[in-house]
């Protein structure tokens, strides 16, 4: 019989001590950076056969992450030439919800949170500190910070980008603002407390802060999910390494921290989970599919 998820404890307990499957699952949700990719931010080359084998079992794979939908799409998208391809996302942090292709679920930033934002990180950095914004479209990302080594961190999450003279000008819904700090996200984070007062500000990355809508994380992405697809808490199966993940584990019963993970993650995980570099979420979905 299959085994029932046990309460999260901390630690999380070793993924070697789930029951081999099948287990009753239908959805699985994985972050990428530090989560699926590995440290070199590939995908595992052995989960393509595993994505086949949960298709063919009527398991929904949903990649869910801070990058653009355009990014994820390329990486698993069926251009990349896996056919047909993966057409369910949870992208830019929840901020997005696609399923088969279309897009369910839209939170954005209003427009004069949006100017504050700018107006900060522009404050930070003549201040002293090392930042680059990326205003966040539905379609395009948008930067002014136009140097070589800023640009190579925002192309690896944001495959449509485009730099303009003024982000101020920037027209058009946008679904979140994306701070890079070359030094210590989660330090700078503090900057931004008076936004966590109606906003989101979500460290998604050891570099990265995102401010977002308050309705707005991969939680709620999920959920929506769930309630489109008829699939529970019990049947859904979620992987995170950092602190924009957290909300995962209110929505899922089978939840795994990565052994590379925040010391928050592994608290709120029931289940560990081997490292991104051991190609831990295909190893333990090996064993809950049996």
């Amino acid at each position: 019989m299959p085994s029932t998820p046990t309460a999260a404890t901390s630690p999380a307990q070793p993924w070697s001590e789930i029951q081999d499957g099948p287990h009753d699952i239908r959805l699985v949700v994985a972050d990428m950076d530090g989560t699926l990719l590995t440290p070199e931010g590939e995908v595992p080359g052995d989960f393509w056969a595993l994505q086949e084998r949960m298709r063919a079992q009527g398991i929904e794979f949903v990649p869910a992450s801070g990058r653009q939908l355009a990014t994820l799409r390329a990486t698993f998208g069926a251009e990349n030439g896996t056919a047909p391809g993966i057409e369910t996302y949870v992208a830019e942090n929840g901020t997005l919800v696609v399923h088969d292709g279309e897009v369910v679920a839209t939170t954005t930033v209003d427009a004069p949170t949006a100017a504050r934002v700018i107006a900060r990180v522009r404050e930070l950095v003549a201040g002293g500190l090392d930042l680059g914004l990326v205003v966040c479209g539905v379609e395009t990302a948008y930067v002014e910070r136009d140097d070589e080594a800023f640009l190579a961190e925002a192309r690896k999450y944001y495959h449509r980008l485009e730099i303009v003279p003024d982000l101020d000008d920037v027209q058009g819904e946008v679904l979140k603002l994306a701070i890079h700090d070359f030094a210590d996200a989660e330090a700078t984070s503090a900057e931004f407390s008076d936004l966590a007062e109606t906003h989101q500000v979500v460290v998604s990355g050891a570099h990265w802060i995102d401010v977002m809508n308050p309705e707005a994380d991969k939680g709620r992405g999920i959920l929506a999910l769930q309630a489109g697809l008829g699939i529970t808490a019990a049947q859904t199966a979620v992987f995170g390494d950092y602190l924009n993940d957290l909300a995962m584990y209110d929505v899922a019963e089978w939840s795994f921290a990565m052994a590379n993970a925040h010391p928050r993650i592994t608290a709120a995980a029931r289940y560990s989970a081997p490292s991104n570099a051991e190609h831990g979420v295909v190893r333990v979905l090996e064993r809950l599919l049996g």
